[in-house]
């Protein structure tokens, strides 16, 4: 595992933790990486100073706790989509697509979509955003 300084076109900073540099470039190359904080998608890779921690400081941090306060909100924001939705799972981009059209009901949902279902969506006029964190059952990198 390799954790990775980046930032956005808009120059929010964040981090993240990725299996290898190669998986990193990869993801980068396929455009699945956004910003944790504005969702934006022009990531790159920011200058990062090598990791020393002064425990006698005080200065360690746990892992598990947000490097910044946005990261809290937009875990409260995903807790609050999941509790007040219907996760569709897979079926996300038909069951958007037949209530945008009116075929069924509108009822809060979410769900997982491809980048092009998301993209032919977005494009259809179809409301929709992306929900940020890892799906259901999935952990982070």
């Amino acid at each position: 595992m390799i954790r990775y300084s980046l930032k956005c076109a808009e120059g929010h900073g964040f981090e993240s933790w990725f299996q290898s540099a190669e998986a990193f470039e990869s993801l980068s190359h396929k455009g699945l990486i956004s910003c944790a904080i504005c969702g934006g998608g022009d990531v790159t890779k920011a200058m990062m100073a090598p990791g020393v921690s002064n425990a006698e400081e005080g200065q360690e941090r746990a892992l598990s706790k947000p490097a910044h306060p946005a990261e809290e909100m937009l875990r409260a924001m995903r807790a609050h989509v999941e509790k007040n939705s219907t996760y569709v799972g897979g079926n996300f981009a038909r069951e958007a697509r037949a209530m945008h059209l009116g075929d069924v009901p509108e009822k809060p949902i979410h769900g997982q979509a491809g980048p092009e279902e998301a993209r032919a969506l977005i494009e259809d006029g179809v409301p929709i955003l992306p929900l940020p964190g890892p799906p259901p059952g999935e952990k982070a990198n």
